[in-house]
C-alpha cells in the first residue's frame, strides 16, 4: 500500500517520534511510505489533494533513527491523493498555536478532500476538527472527568478555585504536551489574577479540579480501534510517566521521566467507557491520560511515546498499528464506495 503520514513540519520532526516509527514498521513491510509537512500540502486543479513529500525506497536500515535520517536528506518529490491508499494525520494542531495559525485547520481539511478518492484517512478527519481543542474530552462521560469549569471570567474561576479548597490545576482551553499549566493553591494565590490573564491572552481557560494522586505521575495508555494496543507477544502499550521533580506536568516533553506499568482492571474499565465514542468518531489510534480513577485527558492527534514504551518492553508496537491499516485497505478495496471513512477507521 501506499501511505503518507502528515507531520507539522520536516525541520521539528526528531527521529526517535513515533511517527518515523510508525513510518519505518510500514517501510519494513515494504509499503511506499512519504512524509509530508502540513506546509506542503496543495489542491490540485484537477480537484485532488497534491503534496510535496519526501519518500524513500530500495534501501535496508537498521533502526528508525537511521530510516529517517536518510528519508530526511531526500529530495522533495509530489504524491497526489489519486495514488494513495492512507493519509494518517500524525500533526499537532496545538505546536502551531501563535506561531502558524495557519497550520492548524489544514491537515484535517485536505484530509477530507482525500477522502472523496477513497484514500483512508486516519484519524477521522471530521471528527479531528471537532477534537481541535480540550473541549472534546468534555463530551466524554462524566464520571471519567475530574470537575471542570472552561471561562473566561476571573470570578467564575475564582469561585471555583474556592470551592475546590483553594486547590485546582488551570491550563488553556488549546495546547499540549503541557504548556502552560499551572496548579494553583494557598501559596501561590496571590498569583491567580495574573495566571488567569495569561491563559486568557490566548483564549479560554480550564479550572480544573486537582488529583491528589497526579503528585505521582499519570498513566498513558495507548487505544487502537477503540481497545487497548497490545503487541504480538501479548505486552500493553502503556507506562507511566513520573513528575519531574517539583513540577505538576508528566508529559516526557515537559521532563518527565517514563517507567513501566502493568494494565488493571481499573485501566481496563475506563478504556472501556471510552470506546464507543472513540469508535463512533472513527478515532483509530489515540492516547489516554490517567490518573487515579479519573482520565485526564484524551490525545487524538498525535500521541506521542510509542516508541519510548517499545524500547521499554523490548517489543514492537508500530508493526501492530501497521497491520491494522493493512486490514482497513483491504476491507475498503473488498467493499469499495461502500464503506464510509469513519466506520473503516475503527474497524
Amino acid at each position: 500500500m501506499k501511505i503518507a503520514f502528515i507531520i507539522n513540519d520536516h525541520a521539528t520532526e526528531k527521529p526517535n517520534f513515533t511517527t518515523p516509527a510508525l513510518g519505518f514498521a510500514a517501510y519494513k513491510r515494504e509499503h511506499e511510505v512519504f512524509f509530508i509537512g502540513v506546509g506542503e500540502l496543495a489542491y490540485a486543479s484537477d480537484g485532488h489533494l497534491s503534496a510535496r513529500c519526501k519518500t524513500i525506497s530500495g534501501q535496508i536500515f537498521k533502526t528508525q533513527e537511521t530510516y529517517f535520517k536518510a528519508l530526511q536528506k531526500e529530495k522533495f518529490t509530489r504524491v497526489s491523493s489519486k495514488e494513495l491508499d492512507v493519509l494518517f494525520l500524525r500533526n499537532d494542531p496545538s505546536d502551531d498555536i501563535n506561531e502558524r495559525n495557519w497550520a492548524q485547520n489544514a491537515a484535517f481539511i485536505f484530509g477530507e478532500i482525500a477522502t472523496r478518492d477513497n484514500v483512508l484517512v486516519l484519524n477521522h478527519p471530521n471528527s479531528l476538527a471537532g477534537a481541535i481543542n480540550k473541549m472534546y474530552f468534555q463530551h466524554f462521560p462524566e464520571i471519567l472527568r475530574p470537575r471542570t469549569i472552561i471561562s473566561r471570567d476571573h470570578q467564575e474561576i475564582k469561585e471555583f478555585f474556592k470551592e475546590q479548597k483553594q486547590k485546582m490545576i488551570l491550563k488553556p482551553l488549546q495546547g499540549s504536551g503541557g504548556t502552560n499549566v499551572f496548579m494553583m493553591d494557598k501559596k501561590n494565590e496571590h498569583n491567580l489574577t495574573q495566571t488567569i490573564d495569561a491563559i486568557c491572552r490566548d483564549g479560554y481557560v480550564i479550572a480544573q479540579e486537582y488529583l491528589a494522586d497526579a503528585k505521582d505521575g499519570d498513566t498513558r495508555l495507548f487505544l487502537m480501534n477503540g481497545e487497548p494496543l497490545k503487541s504480538a507477544d501479548g505486552k500493553y502499550a502503556i507506562m507511566k510517566r513520573v513528575n519531574a521533580s517539583g513540577d505538576i506536568r508528566s508529559n516526557i516533553h515537559a521532563g518527565g521521566k517514563p517507567h513501566p506499568a502493568k494494565m488493571t482492571d481499573k485501566i481496563m474499565e475506563l478504556a472501556e467507557i471510552v470506546r464507543p465514542k472513540l469508535v463512533q468518531d472513527g478515532m483509530f489510534l489515540v492516547g489516554i491520560d490517567i490518573v487515579g480513577d479519573k482520565l485526564m485527558e484524551i490525545n487524538v492527534f498525535s500521541p506521542g511515546g510509542l516508541n519510548v514504551m517499545g524500547n521499554m518492553y523490548k517489543t514492537d508496537f508500530s508493526t501492530e498499528v501497521i497491520k491494522s491499516i493493512e486490514k482497513k485497505v483491504h476491507y475498503s478495496k473488498t467493499y469499495e464506495n461502500y464503506l464510509f471513512n469513519s466506520r473503516l477507521a475503527t474497524l
